[in-house]
């Protein structure tokens, strides 16, 4: 066996550690060790952010080609605004983590959990929602919808001090799935919130959507519908959509109308 040999203290260094193999060994292991955990995909560690977001989005057969490219559109260039990422920045954790689905019949995840921290990662988020290929279509299924905006939310490795879904649509159809309140009260049980961005066309006739979704689709803590209109008007609202769910706030609050005003000025 070979015996480490340290010398004698001195009186010029009473104090000095004698620092063995096995000690540096021991030393060496930690280090090595904390390496691998930094190293780690993010995956395999629970990330916490400030808020959980699932952007639920229509891609039903009322959607066409178009319609489905210019709401992406819409998206990436809200979440793309220097009010929207300043929102973001000014949150407790200073992120957020944002998921894109698209919904009809089936529900097609078309750009998977980011952590939005600054306009890089924003960037890259809105870049990824351009050119994937349409995979939800079909009739309307919105309980369904709202369930795997749950089971998104649910089954990832991300703890948000909030958790929300913001679900878009242009009609109340259900023809497929679970009852709408059904499926709403189990994702409200589970502590999301829901808010809703009803799509407005000319032509619609003896229904009140903004009204229909207040009733049957939201539900949660500051819940809130923001009607849009179809077309240009509906770049906005995602923006202004995105503002109030990220500060945690409702349109009818002081802190919304100071908010949005300041999205005003900077537009």
């Amino acid at each position: 066996m070979i015996r480490a040999s340290c010398p004698e203290p001195t009186a010029r260094t009473p104090t000095e550690r004698c620092i063995t193999p096995a000690m540096r060994y021991h030393h060496d292991m930690r280090h090595f060790i904390l390496a691998l955990c930094l190293a780690a995909p993010a995956t395999a560690q629970t990330i916490e952010t400030d808020l959980e977001l699932v952007l639920l989005a229509d891609a039903s057969g009322s959607i066409d080609a178009d319609e489905l490219a210019f709401q992406r559109q819409s998206y990436a260039t809200a979440i793309t605004d220097p009010a929207v990422v300043a929102a973001i920045e000014n949150t407790l954790y200073g992120s957020i983590a944002v998921t894109y689905v698209e919904w009809a019949t089936n529900q097609a995840t078309v750009v998977d959990w980011t952590i939005i921290a600054n306009m890089q990662s924003a960037e890259s988020f809105a870049n990824a929602l351009i050119g994937p290929p349409r995979q939800a279509g079909g009739r309307n299924a919105i309980g369904s919808a709202l369930l795997y905006g749950m089971a998104q939310i649910e089954g990832n490795d991300i703890r948000g001090f909030r958790r929300v879904i913001d679900f878009s649509g242009d009609s109340m159809g259900n023809s497929y799935g679970p009852p709408i309140t059904v499926a709403r009260d189990e994702v409200l049980a589970n502590g999301i919130t829901i808010n809703a961005l009803p799509i407005l066309r000319g032509g619609q006739i003896g229904q009140n959507l903004p009204e229909a979704y207040e009733q049957s689709i939201i539900g949660g803590p500051n819940a809130f519908v923001m009607p849009a209109q179809s077309g240009p008007e509906f770049t906005d609202a995602v923006r202004r959509k995105l503002i109030l769910e990220i500060a945690g706030t409702t349109p009818q609050t002081q802190l919304a109308s100071l908010l949005l005003d300041r999205l005003q000025e900077g537009q």
